[in-house]
């Protein structure tokens, strides 16, 4: 709809250029109507008043003198801070209209209820600041929104108030901590098609990931009602994961997160004064997902299509009409904090010592902070905060930003990723933990604790001061080697946080990590749950698979996506899967594993491995595992994962393995599978050519080739000094390997530590012509310079052998 008015502009005549006209967040929208609603997505319609509108709009009241001296009274110590604000804001809303605003205003309305088909439209009112001579200056969060407004006269108070808005006490506070001329920032509005949300849901949306900036997962929070509730961490929403390159096919699900949150709130219409209010949700809402895996999956192709289109990661809001079920952009804008990072340098912090954990919740930032804890239930009380301390709060808002600046650390009760204190905490590069339940119970003023957010996506809170190390790693000078240098991971939520190593894939990725500390339960008290005898085990299992109808999906699914996330970080270099290597006695710590695995007086060569997987005992549990890695592969799309079997004995037991996976749909060769053994026995050595004719590779796990090869039980104290992974033995072992193994065309890596512990131990694998090397992500960078060095240091002796 054109319109040549100077006061105000349709979404679809609006640029992302016309921001000193309507502020950002309109210029956002107008961008996205006018440009993106041809990928599909849908942006609800609307217009805007202008920057001229509200300059119009102050000097036919002639505020502008009122307005200066109010604040002169203020920069001079005459008036406070709220008495400055609130007398500005009273002066606005006794102004009156302008004729031909109010009749511009009031018209595009009545343009907006012909388009919807809907008469007495109800509507957002959204505030967006601007000054014309600094165009790319952030207003966000400053000024208000206002829902559920229905009726032209209804509009016009509620864009009155929007002006008002324009000097509450944060964005008076935050233009002075700007250095802003107050006088030359001005206000425009924008009103736009409520969407149900109400009776549907809503949330925020990252193309980047919020916490390590990996820019390949698309992040969305969900939560029941109106999405406010998500942006001020009034409630702990879902949280979807989904990875972008394998977006663009349609036949697969490359979710790699789905969690559920509490959503103890929703955020609806009232009626009367007050146009929204919280109310509980159901039993059912807070059990249930928000968005369906189809809802996730479109919104995740809408941010893919919206970034590649602003060319720059994006913060959205979305969402979805409870009535008619259709999803929505409401809000789009540039990423500010990851996407501004330095790539090349990397920060981690190692917690050394540490003492009771008292609270856990998500972790925002990967730091780790000591402090002294100070509660504020309300910003009204910030006055009583302590500089430097752990700020403490239900949740936050924009009026909690002075107080936010003074903490060294933030913790709240309730939130989620992309609630305001997660993103304002990134902003400042403040640690923080949301989503806690009842940090403001547990805790106390003055207590002494340690905030970790250096554990992966759960940040933790402990008592006392901790000891902990921090360690600046420089990207720009790692050398490039012809060995592959991979990394060893357990821990999904921790994946993310080393994808700009430069490393060349997962060379161990542990599958019984995802199993004890992501689902918790042995895979045959699930397949046989009826047959369990203990009532507070079978409580405990009933609990933590609530919403699967199938228990078996439970474990299937929890480990697909936690195995997804550290396939995702490397993608598309390999990742290598371990099968699990659980020994018995950690079998029967799951939940219900007692009941399933014998004493044994030796576990560590007991039935572990490849012994379990035929066996009538485990196989059953085992295929779950197949499942996994099955739906891992080719329903997910992570062609990228390899699979490898520990602790095989034998050829004949490497034959019955194989078969069991290829009867569960993992066929060596199959879709591009590749599928490893473990070399940890003398029997892998002394009959690599044939493990080689049955396995694409071979992985050293040095610890127990050394234990098994000189006798000496690793764990024994009194055999410390026995235990030696350079025993000439031991080289003779990892020697013979490689070479029978690239006899047979097969590959071989080694994991391990000794590497980076032991130069002259680097030679020899360099020397040997392995194919890979394996080491903890700390000890990348170490590993990386020495085995280049022993590349060129090979070089050298050959040339002069050579020569």
């Amino acid at each position: 709809m054109g319109n040549a008015s100077s006061l105000i502009k349709w979404f679809e005549t609006i640029v992302r250029g016309d921001v000193a006209s309507v502020g950002g967040k309109n210029a956002s929208l107008g961008e996205m109507v006018s440009q993106c609603t041809q990928h599909g997505i849908k942006v609800p319609i609307g217009f805007a008043t202008t920057a001229i509108a509200y300059w119009q709009f102050i000097n036919a009241n002639n505020l502008q003198a009122f307005i200066r001296d109010a604040l002169n009274a203020l920069a001079t110590g005459k008036a406070t801070l709220s008495e400055t604000g609130e007398a500005i804001r009273r002066e606005i809303l006794r102004a009156d209209w302008p004729v031909d605003i109010a009749t511009e205003i009031t018209t595009a309305y009545s343009q907006l209820c012909e388009r919807a088909a809907l008469p007495n439209l109800d509507v957002a009112v959204r505030s967006s600041a601007t000054a014309e001579d600094l165009p790319d200056a952030s207003f966000a969060g400053q000024q208000e929104t206002f829902l559920n407004v229905r009726g032209a006269s209804e509009l016009l108070i509620a864009c009155k108030r929007c002006y008002a808005s324009l000097f509450t006490d944060r964005a008076i506070s935050y233009r002075q901590t700007k250095s802003f001329d107050h006088l030359k920032v001005a206000l425009s509005i924008g009103v736009q098609q409520m969407v149900h949300a109400d009776r549907g849901g809503s949330g925020v949306m990252f193309s980047i990931d919020p916490e390590t900036g990996y820019d390949k997962v698309i992040v969305i929070n969900a939560a029941w009602g109106l999405g406010e509730n998500v942006v001020q961490g009034t409630v702990d929403p879902d949280e979807y994961e989904v990875f972008k390159p394998l977006l663009s096919d349609t036949r697969l699900q490359p979710i790699v997160e789905k969690r559920v949150g509490s959503k103890e709130y929703k955020l609806i219409y009232a009626s009367g004064l007050k146009s929204t209010q919280n109310v509980p949700t159901s039993q059912a809402e807070r059990e249930a997902f928000v968005l369906t895996d189809a809802e996730i999956l479109r919104l995740s192709r809408w941010a893919c299509a919206i970034e590649a289109h602003y060319g720059v990661p994006m913060d959205t809001e979305w969402a979805k009409d409870g009535d008619t079920g259709i999803l929505y952009i409401v809000q789009a804008r540039p990423e500010t904090v990851q996407s501004r990072r330095d790539a090349s340098a990397l920060k981690t912090y190692d917690l050394k010592e540490k003492g009771r954990k008292l609270i856990k919740g998500i972790a925002i930032g990967e730091a780790i902070v000591n402090g002294s804890i100070c509660i504020i239930a309300d910003p009204k009380d910030m006055n009583r905060f302590v500089d430097g301390s752990i700020l403490v709060a239900t949740n936050t808002d924009p009026d909690w930003m002075p107080v936010m600046k003074r903490a060294a650390a933030i913790i709240t009760d309730h939130g989620g990723r992309t609630s305001h204190a997660a993103i304002v905490s990134r902003e400042l590069g403040l640690p923080a933990i949301v989503g806690t339940g009842n940090a403001t119970h547990l805790l106390h003023d003055q207590q002494e604790v340690t905030v970790c957010c250096a554990e992966g996506d759960e940040g933790f809170v402990y008592e006392g001061i901790a000891k902990f190390e921090v360690t600046e790693l420089s990207l720009n000078n790692i050398p490039s080697t012809r060995t592959k240098v991979m990394l060893n991971l357990a821990n999904p939520a921790a994946a993310y946080r080393w994808w700009r190593l430069p490393a060349d894939g997962v060379g161990l990725a542990r599958m019984e990590f995802v199993i004890s500390n992501h689902i918790r339960v042995h895979p045959m008290a699930l397949l046989q749950f009826d047959s369990l005898r203990d009532k507070n085990e079978k409580q405990q299992i009933a609990q933590l698979t609530r919403g699967y109808v199938d228990k078996t999906e439970y474990f299937v699914d929890r480990l697909s996506r936690g195995l997804a996330r550290i396939a995702a970080a490397f993608f598309p270099s390999p990742v290598i899967i371990r099968t699990s290597d659980f020994k018995t006695n950690e079998y029967a710590n799951l939940l219900g594993g007692a009941n399933f695995e014998p004493h044994e007086e030796n576990p560590m060569i007991g039935f572990r491995g490849a012994s379990r997987y035929y066996s009538p005992r485990y196989q059953p549990g085992f295929e779950l595992e197949c499942r996994a890695l099955r739906r891992l592969r080719n329903e997910m799309g992570f062609k990228n994962v390899l699979v490898m079997i520990p602790f095989c004995r034998s050829t004949a037991e490497a034959d019955k393995v194989l078969q069991v996976m290829a009867n569960n749909g993992l066929k060596r060769g199959e879709n591009g599978l590749e599928i490893y053994v473990m070399c940890e026995i003398p029997s892998n050595v002394i009959l690599a050519k044939e493990f080689a004719q049955r396995f694409d590779g071979f992985s050293i796990g040095s610890n127990d080739l050394t234990q098994l090869t000189l006798g000496v039980d690793r764990d024994s104290e009194a055999l410390t000094s026995l235990f030696d992974e350079q025993n000439a033995a031991v080289k003779w072992m990892i020697e013979n390997v490689i070479t029978a193994a690239h006899r047979a065309e097969a590959k071989v890596g080694l994991c391990g530590q000794a590497p980076s512990d032991h130069p002259e131990f680097a030679e020899l694998l360099v020397a040997c012509s392995i194919d890979s090397i394996s080491v903890s992500p700390d000890s990348f960078a170490a590993v990386k310079q020495q085995v280049a060095r022993s590349e060129a240091q090979r070089i050298v002796v050959g040339r002069r052998k050579t020569g």
